[in-house]
C-alpha cells in the first residue's frame, strides 16, 4: 500500500448548481467506462490516487480548477453516477463529507459482501488511512471528507480531505493499496509547502523511539514503510495565468481543433461534423482518459475544456459541455455493438496532439485566448453560479470626443 500523493488548495465555500451538477456525472461516467474498458478497474484506481490527475479531471467537468471544492464535486458527481454501474464496472465508492464519511464502514460492509470480500479487513483500512492523517500527523488540517473507492478484487483507493481554518487551505490525501506494506511509517518521500513551524508527525523515522514507548503501553506492534509521494500545491489566485498552463501543450490542442487541421489526419475522419469547439473539449477529456502521468501537472490547462463554474478561466460553455457528452456516450454505445471506430477517433485527438507538440512553438497570445472564449461564451451556452453569459456590448460613439 502506498500513500500516494496529497494536495494543497484554497479553501472555497459554495455549491455545485444543478446544472452543472448532472452533467459532471454524465461526463464523469462516460470517462470511468472509457478508462475501464480500455485499461480496467485498477487502472480507474490507480488514476484516482494520482492529485494531479484527479485535479485535472475536476477541471475538465466544469469545476474550478484550483479550489478545495472539486474534491466533494467530483467525488459526488462520481459517487451518484457508478455507484448505479457497480457490478458492471466492479468499482463502489463509499463515504463522502461530514456525515456521510460515517457512513463509510456500512457501504463497505455491503459491497464486501456481495463481492466475497474481506469486509472487516476493509472497514480497517478506511480507518487507519483516517487515523494517519488526522491523529499521526497533526499538521493542522482536521479531515471532514472521507471517500474509500474498492474494487471486487479487494484493491483500493482513499481520497479524502482535511480543513485548516487557521490559513484558509483545505490538503486533500490520496492513497493506493498497490504494493501493500505499512500504514504506520514515513508515507512520505516529502511534503513540500509553506513552513508554518514544528508539527507532530508520528510517521517520521525520528518518532520510532517515541512510538515504541507507545505501543509497549498499547501492546500494538509497529508496521514498516509506506514509500512514494506526489504533492501539489495551488494558488490563492482565481484566474487562469500563462505559469499555471503548459503553453505548448494548450497552443497544439488549440491548433488541431481548428476545422481546417482536422482534415489532415486521416484517424480523425469520422469526427469532422464535430465543431472545433468541441473538439477542443473533446481533446482534453481524451488526454484525461488516454493520457500517461506526466501529463498532468499542470491541471489548469484542462479546464480549458469546460471553463469553470466561478467564471475562470471562462463561463461554463453548456452546449458544448452537452455535446461532449453526447460524443462520448454515443462511441461507448458503438463500441459495445462491436464497432469502436469513433472510440479510437476520440483517442486520436490525443495521440495526434501529443505528436505535435515537439515541433510546436506557442506564440504570446494566451490572454487574447481567454478573452476569445469569454467573449464568445454566449455563443455556447456559456453560464456560471452568477448566470447566463450575455453578448458583449459593442461600444458606442462618442459624440463629444475631441477632434469630431
Amino acid at each position: 500500500m502506498k500513500r500516494s500523493g496529497t494536495a494543497d488548495l484554497p479553501l472555497h465555500y459554495g455549491h455545485v448548481p444543478l446544472w452543472l451538477a448532472e452533467r459532471m456525472g454524465k461526463l464523469g461516467l462516460a470517462i470511468t467506462e472509457e478508462i475501464i474498458s480500455h485499461k480496467g478497474k485498477n487502472e480507474f484506481l490507480s488514476r484516482l490516487s494520482n492529485p494531479f490527475w484527479f485535479q485535472s479531471l475536476g477541471a475538465v467537468m466544469g469545476m474550478d480548477w484550483h479550489s478545495s471544492g472539486i474534491t466533494t464535486s467530483v467525488m459526488g458527481a462520481l459517487k451518484r453516477s457508478i455507484n448505479p454501474h457497480a457490478k458492471e464496472f466492479g468499482i463502489g465508492i463509499c463515504g463522502g463529507k461530514g456525515k456521510l464519511s460515517r457512513q463509510t464502514p456500512m457501504e463497505l460492509m455491503r459491497f464486501a459482501d456481495l463481492n466475497g470480500l474481506n469486509a472487516a479487513e476493509m472497514v480497517r483500512s478506511s480507518k487507519l488511512t483516517a487515523k494517519v492523517d488526522n491523529t499521526a500527523i497533526q499538521d493542522g488540517f482536521q479531515l471532514y471528507q472521507h471517500n474509500f473507492i474498492v474494487s471486487d478484487e479487494g484493491e483500493w483507493t482513499v481520497v479524502q480531505q482535511g480543513m485548516s481554518d487557521v490559513n484558509n487551505t483545505a490538503r486533500r490525501y490520496h492513497w493506493h493499496s498497490e504494493g501493500f506494506d505499512s500504514f504506520t511509517e514515513e508515507p512520505h518521500t516529502f511534503i513540500y509547502g509553506q513552513n508554518k513551524g514544528q508539527i507532530l508527525n508520528l510517521t517520521d523515522k525520528a518518532a520510532r523511539p517515541l512510538k515504541d514507548a507507545m505501543l509497549q503501553i498499547i501492546s500494538e506492534e509497529p508496521q514498516k514503510i509506506i514509500t512514494e509521494i506526489n504533492h501539489l500545491i495551488l494558488p490563492g489566485h482565481h484566474e487562469v495565468k500563462p505559469e499555471d498552463v503548459n503553453l505548448k501543450r494548450l497552443g497544439t490542442l488549440l491548433w488541431l481543433a481548428q476545422d481546417q487541421q482536422i482534415e489532415q489526419f486521416e484517424e480523425l475522419l469520422l469526427l469532422q461534423g464535430v465543431g472545433p469547439r468541441t473538439l477542443q473539449s473533446l481533446a482534453l477529456v481524451s488526454e484525461v482518459i488516454h493520457g500517461s502521468p506526466s501529463r498532468f501537472q499542470d491541471p489548469a490547462r484542462f479546464s480549458f475544456a469546460h471553463g469553470g463554474k466561478d467564471g475562470h478561466p471562462f463561463p461554463v460553455p453548456v452546449h458544448v459541455y452537452d455535446d461532449t457528452i453526447e460524443t462520448l456516450q454515443n462511441a461507448i454505445q458503438r463500441s459495445k455493438m462491436g464497432n469502436s471506430d469513433k472510440q479510437q477517433a476520440i483517442k486520436s485527438l490525443f495521440q495526434i496532439s501529443s505528436r505535435m507538440e515537439e515541433n510546436f512553438t506557442p506564440n504570446n497570445n494566451f490572454e487574447q485566448v481567454v478573452e476569445k472564449e469569454r467573449s464568445e461564451s454566449w455563443k455556447y451556452g456559456g453560464r456560471t453560479v452568477f448566470g447566463k453569459a450575455k453578448p458583449p456590448v459593442a461600444s458606442q460613439l462618442n459624440l463629444f470626443e475631441d477632434g469630431l
